[in-house]
């Protein structure tokens, strides 16, 4: 999950700052997701699947398929 959160972020060109200010928590914080020393909580996993448009299963590596689920 981590190497996904990472590669996503840099597909997309943004920073670690730069995601760490959209998801409202600092630069460092956001970094040790990146590198697994924290765990991702359930918040943040679903609102950087709604940042990056891909489904939470992808992030947590359960699927390489990056769409996401419609909603009912």
């Amino acid at each position: 999950m981590y190497k996904r959160i990472k590669e996503l972020r840099k597909s997309s060109g943004a920073s670690q700052k730069q995601v760490a200010q959209k998801l409202g928590m600092s630069q460092t914080g956001y970094s040790k997701y990146e590198t697994g020393e924290n765990d991702v909580p359930t918040e943040i996993l679903i609102k950087l699947s709604a940042m990056y448009n891909v489904s939470v299963d992808y992030i947590l590596n359960l699927t390489d398929i990056e769409d996401c689920y419609p909603k009912d």
